[in-house]
């Protein structure tokens, strides 16, 4: 027996039911047209994910309920065609004037417009970015289903996600007679995180010696992205087969009952670089933020320096160079350099470019407040001011002309608080807000040695990768004047902050005891800052945003 099935690795919109529910009956009709007698959708496919607290309105589940009813409806004539759905079902109860909850993460099994089998997710999540113990009620049951043609079907097991990180969901199904495994899955990527999936679910291949497919959502939401990068698994853990990543993409799977052992047959795509992979991210995430949410393109402020250069360098492969503007807002102590090196790399990308000098409002508000500040040296405040000045502008424009503004700031600068709050932190989106400053310069020199989309190779001058950076709000700044080194604070970040290690540690690890106080102390003060940021891409397993909660108010110092 053989089964052709087809995984729809699609990128759904959260709350658009009805066109989602268009996507999966056109993936559906498309994949019976081309043979295939099964589809896979990814989890809660219906509604999109994650829906939040959509999931807490009845008539959200409601209306998930009617969709999936739609698709059962729509696919009605497709004889011997099965398609997984998931989506969330279920709702609230009273006992003794107490809310019970029964929603559940599901998936139901469709044949024939009949619902003929529905399964709730056992294994919630509740870390990282999930939040899943707050929405759901976990499954007990175990979902096994026939696919195929009449007389020459095959059992196939069905798991949500995190159920194939623990052994016994498998189990359960090989037990209730499963022949081969099916994972639908909305995992958020970061950064090797396609190649740890295919890790573990090798190991629920080798305890059940059953072949597995795994069906992955596409697209970004908010601050996370979802790579696609579905694949399957032979019965011995072989990759049989692996799906673009990054990408819309109908996977075939071809599964082979006749032979000694179930065998998978599909098309392979080759092991991607970890570069490829976040770069894909970035410029996805950026699509699918101004795409989703309706912005016809995008601004940014460009300095002269690598942050903003990078972030053009993104919007201009996400959204072209005629949805992009960039502006340069020189002050009195922007460098030649800087003014013509943002020129450049605007010419080189092909967008818009303006020139809006600061100095005249500057000068108008020192005047303003001359007489407050009479006998007190320039500092920060003045600093503060001109990114001020500057994230007034950009705003002023972004209202004027409907473009979202893209914030310019790394990680290392959220982390120590090296931005302005209304100033350059000011806009819609931080595309680079969780890249370290290193790496921000690993990727800039990797976009300018590749052209993915085709949008001209090296669109980064190479000064503005090698000059020392700066803010450039004093004469003669560069950052580490105020910071340790970038190789240094940025380790200290990623042992702190990303990897939960004490000062203690992290000293013993060799670093400055200085250095490491210093760099804590900064996280810790800048939380409020960190609140009033915008949304930005996740692209490590830990981000500075759904993945880190810690209280403003809070003198823990350790």
């Amino acid at each position: 027996m053989t089964l052709k099935l087809c995984v729809a690795q699609l990128n759904f919109i959260v709350g658009d039911l009805e066109g989602n529910a268009q996507k999966i009956i056109t993936a559906a009709k498309d994949a019976y047209a081309d043979g295939a007698r099964m589809l896979l959708t990814p989890e809660l496919s219906i509604c999109g994910y994650a829906a939040e607290d959509l999931f807490l309105r009845p008539a959200f589940i409601h209306a998930c309920d009617d969709a999936v009813k739609t698709v059962a409806h729509a696919l009605a004539g497709l004889k011997d065609m099965t398609v997984v759905v998931g989506h969330p079902t279920g709702g609230d109860s009273r006992t003794r004037s107490v809310a019970v909850q029964k929603r559940f993460n599901a998936a139901s099994v469709l044949r024939e417009g009949k619902v003929v089998a529905t399964y709730a997710k056992r294994e919630l999540p509740n870390y990282q970015v999930f939040d899943e113990r707050r929405y759901f009620t976990p499954g007990d049951g175990v979902c096994v289903f026939d696919a195929g043609v009449e007389g020459a079907r095959i059992r196939v097991g069905l798991l949500i996600c995190e159920d194939a990180w623990f052994e016994q969901p498998a189990r359960l199904a090989q037990e209730a007679g499963a022949q081969m495994l099916a994972v639908i899955n909305a995992s958020p990527f970061h950064v090797g995180k396609g190649y740890e999936r295919e890790d573990m679910m090798r190991q629920r291949v080798q305890q059940t010696g059953l072949p597995l497919v795994y069906a992955h959502l596409v697209g970004g939401q908010d601050e996370v992205v979802f790579e696609g990068h579905s694949f399957a698994l032979d019965a011995d853990g072989t990759v049989a087969g692996r799906a673009p990543s990054f990408k819309e993409n109908s996977f075939v799977v071809l599964v082979d009952t006749e032979q000694t052992a179930t065998k998978i047959v599909a098309s392979v795509e080759p092991v991607r670089t970890p570069e490829q992979d976040l770069w894909d991210a970035l410029v996805l995430g950026v699509r699918d933020y101004v795409g989703k949410n309706g912005f016809p393109g995008a601004i940014l402020g460009l300095s002269g320096g690598i942050d903003s250069a990078l972030v053009l360098a993104i919007a201009v492969d996400a959204l072209g160079a005629d949805k992009v503007r960039a502006v340069m807002m020189p002050s009195p102590y922007t460098a030649d350099i800087s003014w013509l090196d943002a020129r450049e790399m605007a010419q080189r990308m092909g967008v818009r470019y303006d020139e809006i000098s600061i100095v005249p409002q500057f000068e108008a508000f020192k005047a303003s407040l001359a007489a407050e500040f009479a006998g007190r040296a320039e500092d920060t405040t003045e600093e503060n001011i001109q990114a001020r000045i500057r994230g007034t502008l950009l705003m002023a424009l972004s209202n004027k002309f409907g473009s979202i503004v893209l914030t310019t700031g790394n990680k290392s600068e959220m982390a120590t608080g090296y931005c302005t709050l209304y100033g350059d932190m000011a806009g819609g989106f931080a595309v680079i807000k969780d890249l370290a400053k290193t790496l921000v310069f690993k990727m800039a020199h990797w976009r300018n040695a590749h052209d993915p989309y085709g949008t001209g190779a090296s669109p980064i001058p190479e000064r503005i990768i090698t000059r020392p950076p700066s803010a450039e709000l004093r004469p003669n700044q560069v950052d580490q004047d105020s910071l340790p080194p970038y190789e240094v604070l940025d380790a200290i970040i990623d042992r702190y902050m990303e990897n939960d290690q004490s000062i203690a540690t992290i000293v013993a690890a060799g670093f400055a005891q200085a250095d490491v106080e210093k760099v804590t102390r900064l996280i810790k003060l800048n939380e409020y800052k960190r609140r009033q940021s915008p949304v930005g891409i996740r692209v490590t397993h830990r981000s500075f945003g759904k993945d880190w909660r810690y209280p403003i108010t809070n003198r823990f110092r350790a």
